[in-house]
């Protein structure tokens, strides 16, 4: 996952924290004030609302963790409400017409897997080494509601699929970590794309070419959809906590999870 403009979106993102449906009048990363007469953001107090927006504690190992009776708690909820109102439409459409093969796609970081501890543990800042260190130890929490929603989609007969930044070394430990929050439904290449910049896939021919990347999160992203829906799936909910997770199509609905810590471009 590349976090590109960490800090410089910490401030646009406490507006954002309490983001739902995309589309629904959020704001976005766009509202900055870096250009304007106007003051910045202070990030003192902008950490403290980011702080007090996830209840954050620390368990008995000292992790830090977002309380389930926190106001991000409390937006999952909502969003996971609508979700399976969406999912069950879409399970009762592929019931009466023979042949429908409704999907959900799901992102990865902190939109399964919560990586908050990192984000408060580094001060809100990005460093590839001790990123791949924490994914790779294969033991963060999952998004409040994550795995139950995954499991939804399956048991009501819709195709679970996931779409991350994460690469392909990062493979084994993307699904130790998945299963170990309950995650446990199509785990395999099949169903779960993850980057490989080596040898990127051809549908992604027009921005990556092997040992050449040139995709933005958007062009990976949105091409991986158009693939899934090429085997004959239409994708009824595309879940993401970023903006870029979601734009470029291929999705009937999409749901903006909040994410206040980093926006990736």
């Amino acid at each position: 996952m590349h976090k590109s403009l960490r800090l410089a979106a910490l401030a646009a993102a406490c507006a954002v924290a309490g983001a739902g449906l995309y589309g629904a009048g959020a704001a976005t990363a766009g509202q900055s004030t870096a250009n304007s007469t106007r003051e910045p953001y202070n990030i003192g107090l902008l950490v403290k609302d980011i702080d007090t927006y996830y209840g954050i504690t620390t368990d008995s190992a000292g992790v830090y963790q977002a309380s389930p009776d926190s106001p991000y708690a409390k937006d999952l909820a909502r969003i996971d409400a609508a979700a399976r109102k969406q999912i069950d439409r879409a399970a009762h459409k592929a019931a009466h017409h023979k042949g429908e093969k409704p999907a959900v796609v799901f992102d990865i970081d902190d939109t399964l897997l919560l990586s908050l501890d990192y984000e408060k543990r580094y001060n809100y800042t990005y460093n590839a080494t001790t990123w791949a260190d924490y994914v790779n130890r294969a033991d963060r929490p999952g998004v409040f509601g994550s795995a139950e929603l995954v499991r939804y989609a399956h048991a009501k007969g819709v195709e679970v699929f996931y779409n991350s930044g994460l690469s392909e070394a990062q493979r084994t430990a993307a699904v130790a970590n998945l299963k170990k929050i309950g995650a446990d439904v199509n785990l395999d290449a099949a169903h779960m794309f993850l980057k490989d910049k080596a040898n990127p896939p051809a549908y992604l021919a027009a921005c990556a070419t092997p040992g050449t990347w040139n995709c933005t999160t958007v062009q990976y992203k949105s091409g991986t959809r158009k693939h899934i829906e090429s085997l004959g799936y239409d994708i009824v909910a595309n879940f993401g906590d970023q903006y870029s997770d979601l734009d470029g199509g291929y999705a009937d609905r999409t749901y903006k999870l909040p994410n206040p810590t980093y926006f990736v471009s």
